[in-house]
């Protein structure tokens, strides 16, 4: 990562913390979610100076991360890969009401996660607003355009996208096949694989409790939170 290059070029951050104080405040924002005022006592500066400095450097480390992050046209078309949908949580904004998701009943982003059948991270979308289904988030993404559906396995919430889903009652139906079943034990039990990414994904706090910042800053915060957290694994 070319962080310090680009920083030096911009030269966006607070003198009274310097580069070096401006990022450990940051990355301590992004894994911990801490609170402003704590991060400026704790460093003896005022809360403005850490806003300046996390505004600053956030899109830096966005940038300089973007080289880890894989696209969809990186994924392999014969490899299976389990997917799932995420809300990661912000503020309620007044003059945002598709951020609110019904599912979850409160707001935020969704996020799409793909990882491979051993539980490594493999992709993951742009955010989308909370109200945006799990199946129309995985539509826009465009990741299956050039992919085998079928190699992919999902929640009930991704049928008719020709994934491999768990088997639904048909209409009139009282139960389910013993095949049926069986199979969708077989789904549900490699599906925990996905959501153990996600959880480790969230391990990064300002993923998974209330984002604080103005909201139109919230998609570079994931961007360079989900770039560090590839650089990290790689």
């Amino acid at each position: 990562m070319d962080l310090v290059s680009g920083a030096r070029e911009r030269e966006t951050w607070p003198p009274v913390l310097g580069l070096y104080g401006s990022v450990i405040v940051t990355l301590t924002a992004l894994r911990r979610n801490r609170r402003q005022v704590e991060l400026a006592e704790e460093h003896g500066v005022s809360q403005p100076t850490i806003s300046r400095a996390i505004a600053a450097i956030t899109p830096l480390i966005a940038a300089a991360t973007k080289s880890e992050v894989p696209v969809a046209e990186e994924l392999s078309a014969d490899v299976t890969h389990l997917v799932d949908g995420t809300l990661l949580p912000c503020w309620s904004w007044s003059g945002r009401k598709d951020l609110y998701s019904g599912k979850h009943r409160t707001t935020g982003m969704n996020l799409q996660v793909a990882s491979d059948i051993y539980g490594n991270l493999a992709w993951v979308s742009d955010p989308l607003p909370g109200s945006v289904h799990d199946v129309n988030a995985l539509d826009q993404s465009g990741v299956l355009n050039t992919l085998k559906a079928h190699l992919w396995i999902g929640d009930r919430g991704y049928q008719g996208r020709g994934m491999t889903t768990p088997t639904k009652r048909k209409p009139g139906q009282e139960e389910l096949t013993e095949l049926d079943r069986k199979n969708n034990k077989v789904i549900n039990g490699l599906r925990a694989t996905i959501e153990r990414v996600i959880a480790h994904l969230k391990n990064w706090q300002i993923l998974s409790s209330d984002y604080r910042r103005p909201i139109d800053t919230f998609p570079t915060t994931i961007s360079a939170v989900v770039g560090l957290h590839f650089w990290k694994t790689a």
